[in-house]
């Protein structure tokens, strides 16, 4: 999770994340480079006396100014259509869980079980225990096998919500109505916490999301003992 005044993104647990950690750096040192050029000729046209009375005719230096941001353009666009599509890809999926965006609050079925589904609410702040952390601990987490493909049922039952959880590199949308799908596979144990990322009301900071990664063993143990 992020800690205060991280400067990053936060660190990733899932192949996805990783390939959107090393695409912020490509397109950050592009946007470094292009920075650190423009402060280059603002700073020389500030400090040189112009003499050169032929600029208007370069026509190798517009020839130039125009392709390069053509060719960075194409850099930093085919990087980002490749995630795209791996982020809309599912493959064969393990486990599936439809979660239901509600205010203020989320519930999640496993789809694969007969019975087994719950509703996640917010630890109020006089509730919690030491360690436990304000406005992100919940009181039902969702348990999750590791190193599977999961696949996430998103839709909302009353307003527009969004199930997000930034260290995954997951952010879908919650809409009444609609059924949006997203897949997840967590490379390492722990927990991963998430809130909703749209404006649903008054009480839109206080519906978090914590998912709780376990191997399988753990996950088939925690399954039958809900069931």
């Amino acid at each position: 999770m992020a800690y205060p005044f991280q400067l990053g993104l936060q660190d990733a647990t899932s192949p996805i994340m990783e390939e959107l950690l090393h695409f912020h750096d490509h397109t950050l040192m592009i946007v470094f480079l292009i920075s650190s050029l423009v402060l280059y000729i603002i700073s020389s046209m500030l400090t040189t006396k112009l003499t050169h009375t032929s600029t208007m005719d370069a026509q190798e230096v517009e020839t130039v100014w125009t392709i390069l941001p053509a060719i960075i353009l194409v850099l930093i666009a085919l990087p980002s259509l490749r995630i795209l599509y791996m982020m809309d890809e599912i493959n064969n999926p393990s486990l599936t869980v439809k979660t239901l965006g509600h205010q203020w609050y989320w519930s999640y079925e496993y789809t694969d079980y007969e019975d087994l589904n719950f509703d996640s609410y917010m630890i109020p702040t006089q509730e919690l225990k030491p360690g436990e952390l304000r406005l992100l601990e919940v009181d039902n987490r969702v348990v999750l096998p590791m190193e599977m493909t999961i696949r996430m049922l998103i839709s909302s039952e009353d307003v527009l919500h969004s199930w997000a959880i930034p260290s995954l590199g997951l952010k879908t949308d919650a809409i009444p109505g609609r059924l949006n799908q997203t897949t997840l596979m967590a490379t390492r144990p722990g927990l991963y916490y998430g809130q909703c990322s749209e404006i649903c009301g008054s009480n839109h900071s206080f519906m978090p999301i914590v998912l709780e990664m376990v191997p399988l063993s753990y996950f088939e143990t925690w399954s039958a003992l809900m069931l």
